[in-house]
């Protein structure tokens, strides 16, 4: 897979590989998809952006959030709003919807997703269904994300050098590796949805 959030050279850096030396790079590579997965599951987001827009439905119950100015129904993080189209039906027969706002404000100028659509007349019944097209995951990798799955993914791959996870040195002797990364943790909490992690 193709959607990592560091890049190899960075990685190679990280271990202390000169940037010519290509004999670590299956394993590098392993442990950079593997940082890059573990985040989306911890997370329960992905932080990449589709190359083009899909469809995906959604039931009104249980997603609808009254507000004062209208509901908002909550999405997927949406990256892009290329390509963004949100239709409401069942089935075959589905009508566009021309009136609605994304949510947060400003939120892909702040290279953050829309996670919310929200239409002053509300989205109908309980029972009905939503459609939207679009360009699912974030607009940019975080920094955060970013530095998390370099941090991670260099921790992985020196696992080998910690059988059954002690490691050991001179300075500290002998201890186990904690099951969380401490740094890695403070760094993607924030994007953490509610209900993973």
């Amino acid at each position: 897979m193709a959607n990592e959030y560091g890049t190899l050279a960075a990685l190679r850096r990280r271990v202390g590989a000169e940037s010519g030396d290509t004999s670590r790079d299956a394993e590098l590579t392993s442990a950079l998809a593997a940082a890059s997965r573990g985040i989306d599951r911890a997370t329960g987001r992905r932080f990449w952006l589709d190359d083009a827009p899909t469809a995906r439905t959604y039931r009104l119950a249980g997603r609808v959030v009254r507000e004062l100015d209208g509901d908002v129904l909550l999405v997927d993080d949406i990256g892009s709003a290329a390509g963004l189209i949100v239709e409401t039906g069942a089935g075959v027969t589905w009508s566009p919807v021309t009136r609605y706002e994304t949510q947060p404000d400003n939120a892909l100028a702040d290279d953050r997703p829309v996670t919310g659509l929200l239409r002053s007349g509300g989205w109908g019944s309980a029972g009905g269904r939503v459609r939207v097209t679009a360009r699912f995951g974030w607009p940019v990798v975080p920094d955060d994300i970013t530095e998390a799955t370099l941090i991670q993914a260099t921790r992985l791959y020196k696992r080998k050098d910690s059988p059954e996870g002690i490691i050991g040195s001179a300075e500290w002797g002998v201890r186990n590796l904690s099951r969380r990364d401490p740094d890695v943790w403070a760094l993607i909490e924030p994007f953490i949805l509610p209900g993973f992690g």
